[in-house]
């Protein structure tokens, strides 16, 4: 009986000692989603968000974990006032009606712990698409200021612009494909 007690007592005790998830807040000084999007296939046009926010869930023993990033349109920088200027405005981004582009997905295919894979769907525009973003880069350390562990990614993916109903410039021969590419830093909450 004794054996029994102290075997459910070992048990109940290694439970306990499995690691929980992790919640980080996005840094936001150092978390900037950039994009690439044709120009009549001459160029592209470069830029990115200036202001973003989010949430990342992470256990990596177990290998799952998920992620929300609010993105401020009105942040858009394609290092010309003029272009920022037409993209929130009513013929684009409209941010008066839709001031935020929202991402959610789920942290997958892990390897050694780390994610290699997002799996979602990203709101703009009113619109929800699923839209999957490849994990290039992702590393934990402590932070040597705040002494809580720190993650970093990178990481990229592509969508089509019109399927969120932003078709400026298809009938003069754009592609509708945009390239984005998101680097982030999210510090650990406790």
């Amino acid at each position: 009986m004794h054996t029994q007690t102290l075997l459910l007592a070992l048990a109940a005790a290694s439970v306990g000692a499995i690691a929980e998830p992790v919640s980080y807040t996005m840094d936001p000084a150092h978390t900037y989603p950039s994009f690439e999007a044709d120009h009549m296939g001459m160029s592209y046009w470069r830029g990115k968000m200036n202001q973003s926010s989010g949430q990342v869930v992470l256990d990596r023993q177990t290998g799952t974990g998920t992620l929300e990033v609010a993105i401020d349109l009105a942040s858009i920088d394609f290092g010309l006032p003029a272009m920022n200027a037409w993209a929130i405005g009513n013929n684009f981004f409209n941010v008066e009606k839709s001031p935020q582009a929202i991402y959610k997905g789920t942290l997958e295919k892990f390897v050694d712990g780390s994610p290699t894979l997002v799996s979602g769907a990203l709101t703009l525009n009113g619109r929800t698409q699923p839209v999957n973003l490849s994990i290039n880069r992702f590393k934990c350390m402590p932070h040597p200021v705040l002494k809580r562990e720190f993650c970093g990614a990178d990481a990229s993916g592509s969508f089509q612009r019109d399927a969120f109903g932003l078709d400026a410039g298809k009938a003069y021969g754009f592609n509708m494909e945009v390239a984005l590419r998101i680097q982030v830093e999210a510090v650990a909450n406790k």
